[in-house]
């Protein structure tokens, strides 16, 4: 009978152990396995962590000023010019403005932001008077600021007393002044120095004082034009013009400009500044970032220039960022196209990157921006009263000029908030500077 032969005790053992050694080594190896695994997915979260923090950094820097144009004012050629700015607060609000803009209703505040014609609101052929038709008009729209033009001025006695109870008027119902501008540069663009029923010294053009070289005589101009605007009834000058001449196609601003010398037309400037402001009258540096080198006339259709903002900044862009230092309560800004540094034609006065990357950032501006005009072709030729206005408030404009359609325009604004496009919060940032100057200066 055949036995079955069992295998040694020894042989045995080695087999289990052999086992057991090969399980572990296995084991180790799927756990180191998956650390690495777990280590490399972790180092790759940092990597991306500190990636996005390095873009946020560089955000801020940004968006804080930088020394470099392209980041203040814009990225690289070819990128489109959208997006809302950040919304820009002015940090030296007295609590009574606080107050008082807390107490109004959104459909006041954004009237604030309004600068039309006396027209637009009593919808008349020409307002020569200002009458219960104008106090129903203005309890319906009480607008920030009403501008005359030659229509509207016939004699001293006439636009005193129409200034005087418009006054009264905005006074009564808003509980603030209006602001009740004109444009009287001295020269060509003068609507009461023009009117022969006016006794009051009347300028060659600003070309002719620049000319001169004397600085005096442009604190003079400035000084001469307040004495009388202020005893007529008005608070805003939309002057001086700050615009170097680089172009000699030049015709829109020609003489209105002090000449090509961008230092001596900021010097110019910055004393007109002074001349209005000294004696009673808020001025208006106009139009940012400049018109001189451009050929096509804004009023017509779309005005370009063929340089970048960095360009600009040797010439063009001086005598603003000069001007800033004598403190005028308004800078306009135009309606000039700069493909090269915004990467489409969206009109600098509806830029964001133009308004709050280079005017607020930048160059520090605290006071009021306004647009030119938004009735002139480069804009409404383009766009409806109600985008006109949404993006100028977007980009950073404070005070939007005579709209093409002013209750268009009044109208889409509000909307705009209610449809979440705008937000009260940016409307507020606007009224607080615009009451801020009238109840400091003329209330």
């Amino acid at each position: 009978m055949n036995k079955k032969r069992k295998s040694p005790l020894w042989m045995l053992v080695p087999m289990g152990v052999i086992i057991v050694v090969l399980s572990i080594v296995l084991i180790v190896i799927t756990l180191k396995s998956g650390n690495q695994k777990s280590e490399a997915v972790s180092a790759s979260q940092v990597q991306n962590k500190e990636s996005e923090n390095r873009g946020k950094e560089s955000v801020k820097e940004s968006k804080s000023g930088s020394k470099d144009i392209k980041d203040a004012a814009g990225a690289e050629p070819g990128e489109t010019d959208t997006g809302p700015a950040e919304i820009y607060v002015s940090s030296d609000i007295p609590q009574k403005v606080k107050d008082k803009v807390k107490s109004m209703s959104l459909e006041q505040k954004a009237a604030q932001l309004f600068f039309v014609t006396p027209e637009d609101i009593t919808q008349v052929d020409a307002a020569t008077v200002a009458g219960e038709d104008t106090k129903k008009a203005y309890e319906q729209y009480p607008v920030g600021g009403i501008v005359y033009f030659s229509r509207n001025i016939q004699g001293p006695e006439q636009l005193s007393g129409m200034l005087a109870k418009t006054q009264d008027y905005a006074e009564e119902i808003a509980g603030v002044p209006v602001f009740l501008g004109v444009d009287e540069e001295g020269g060509e663009v003068s609507r009461v120095a023009g009117n022969k029923n006016f006794s009051v010294t009347e300028y060659e053009s600003m070309r002719a004082i620049g000319d001169s070289k004397d600085t005096s005589q442009a604190y003079d101009v400035g000084k001469t034009l307040a004495s009388y605007l202020k005893e007529l009834g008005f608070n805003i000058d939309f002057a001086p013009n700050a615009d170097v001449i680089t172009n000699s196609g030049n015709t829109v601003i020609g003489d209105r400009s002090f000449g090509e010398d961008p230092q001596l037309v900021a010097d110019m400037a910055s004393q007109v500044v002074k001349g209005l402001q000294d004696n009673g009258v808020s001025a208006c540096l106009k139009h940012f970032p400049g018109h001189g080198g451009t050929i096509e006339d804004s009023h017509e259709g779309r005005a370009y220039t063929d340089k970048t903002l960095e360009e600009m900044e040797e010439k063009e862009l001086l005598p603003f960022k000069e001007g800033i230092k004598a403190d005028p309560d308004f800078i306009m800004a135009g309606h000039i196209s700069i493909p090269k540094s915004l990467g489409d034609n969206t009109p600098a006065s509806l830029s964001e990157k133009v308004l709050t990357g280079l005017l607020r950032d930048r160059y520090g501006y605290d006071g009021i921006i306004i647009t030119d005009a938004l009735n002139m072709k480069a804009v409404s030729g383009v766009y409806s009263p109600a985008e006109a206005s949404v993006k100028a408030i977007l980009a950073g404009a404070d005070m939007l000029l005579m709209p093409d359609d002013f209750r268009a325009a009044y109208n889409g604004v509000l909307e705009a908030v209610e449809e979440g496009d705008l937000s009260e919060e940016r409307i507020d940032a606007s009224v607080e500077r615009i009451l801020r100057l009238k109840m400091e200066k003329y209330l």
